[in-house]
């Protein structure tokens, strides 16, 4: 059974497994500094088993964008809190890993899960929360076409502080 959920032209992603975790690991273990303070992910096997358990398909989906020339792990997708009925939507939430940060690999990686999620989940919408400061993460979500739609202070807590952030959205509009 092919774990590849799409591919692009340099990238391709596909759902991430219990396999990816020694290389998951190391690569958010290089890329800590690069994270702080925009997102917290498992740093260790007992936090990286309960992340691949909130994956199951339908309320969540996990990922990881791949090279396609020799397959690493350039970073990770998530689409979260899948809400079904008249919304239709989900939360993306997304991360670079060094050494393949800053070389258009998350922004093609992005775009093809907010086309996974358009296309294969049928959702309608798809959001995407930032906090202020996060410059890298902002220019991507415009290059895709988002709109920023509002602020909300101390909206999620990340690293044991509540943190503000911009809610972006796209919507599929077929």
């Amino acid at each position: 059974m092919s774990v590849e959920l799409t591919v692009g032209t340099r990238v391709l992603l596909r759902r991430v497994r219990a396999e990816d975790e020694g290389r998951f690991l190391e690569l958010v273990e290089a890329s800590s500094e690069l994270h702080r303070p925009w997102v917290a992910l498992p740093r260790s096997a007992a936090e990286f088993a309960a992340y691949l358990a909130r994956f199951d398909q339908v309320g969540a989906v996990g990922m990881v964008v791949c090279l396609r020339e020799g397959g690493d792990m350039a970073g990770m997708v998530n689409i979260n809190e899948i809400v079904r009925g008249s919304y239709q939507r989900g939360v993306l939430g997304y991360a670079a890993f060094l050494p393949h940060a800053g070389r258009g690999y998350m922004s093609e990686g992005v775009a093809l899960a907010v086309r996974y999620a358009f296309d294969r989940l049928g959702l309608h919408r798809v959001e995407a929360d930032i906090q202020p400061g996060n410059a890298a993460s902002v220019r991507l979500v415009e290059r895709l076409g988002f709109r920023r739609e509002g602020f909300s202070p101390a909206y999620i807590k990340i690293d044991g502080m509540w943190r503000d952030h911009e809610r972006w959205a796209l919507t599929n509009e077929v």
